[in-house]
């Protein structure tokens, strides 16, 4: 009778309900790989999943039949070709269209401002801010930013989150930028009103790739006299939804 592992495998603590436990097992396989693994030894599988050896060597046999894991000749094993042709499939069937801009209108909904996602485009020898996809508030009164439209990159909620967590490289030298930034890193959010001009305010917070690399700034503009610190959470909420899936 096989004996009961003393610490429970990572795919019993996050098995599917309903689902199959050996194929949760399987994945949890692939799951192992982290960034800057080339190939796992079978001790690498073992203790990352804690799964028994041989409950590893059983799963890698099925990975490497279906080519989601390829067997080195030093005994260790990688990631398969199959991979990669469901990363291609992948890579074509995705677009931010289906992705951003419905948030976007869920975060206009729920405040009634104007919700925008900005990137960074290079630019020069630096970089510019660009709406990559905007929606705008109901009211009249209201910024008029497009999709398309360059922004500073020094101004701005927006900015400021591309700064904040981007390269360690680009992080201002006076002294009051310096400790904004750092706060903005703290609380996860920049909030401020007149920062771009005078008239507006917004609210900004990092969207961010699987990989934890900042992808954009999921912003909220508005009317200096409609600022509500209470769309805080909102933006926060939105920020969230898109990270992971950029």
């Amino acid at each position: 009778m096989p004996r009961k592992p003393q610490t429970e495998s990572v795919s019993d603590l996050n098995a599917a309900p309903g689902g199959a436990a050996a194929v949760d097992r399987a994945l949890s396989l692939l799951s192992a790989f982290r960034p800057g693994d080339d190939a796992l030894s079978l001790a690498q599988f073992a203790e990352r999943t804690q799964l028994y050896k041989s409950t590893v060597l059983r799963l890698l046999a099925s990975l490497e039949h279906a080519r989601l894991i390829r067997r080195q000749d030093d005994g260790r094993y990688a990631l398969g070709t199959e991979i990669a042709r469901l990363h291609a499939l992948h890579a074509a069937s995705f677009s931010l269209d289906g992705i951003v801009p419905p948030v976007l209108r869920e975060l206009v909904a729920a405040t009634g401002e104007s919700a925008a996602y900005h990137v960074r485009q290079p630019q020069g020898e630096g970089w510019a801010r660009l709406c990559l996809y905007r929606v705008d508030s109901p009211h009249l009164v209201r910024d008029h930013v497009r999709a398309g439209d360059l922004l500073p990159s020094d101004r701005g909620t927006g900015a400021r989150v591309l700064i904040a967590f981007g390269p360690e490289a680009e992080q201002p030298r006076s002294a009051p930028d310096r400790a904004l930034l750092e706060s903005i890193r703290e609380q996860g959010y920049c909030a401020l009103v007149g920062d771009r001009t005078a008239e507006l305010a917004g609210i900004s917070a990092p969207v961010f790739h699987a990989d934890g690399r900042l992808a954009a700034a999921l912003t909220l503009t508005m009317p200096a006299h409609r600022y509500d610190p209470q769309h805080i959470e909102a933006v926060l909420a939105g920020a969230r939804r898109l990270s992971g899936l950029v």
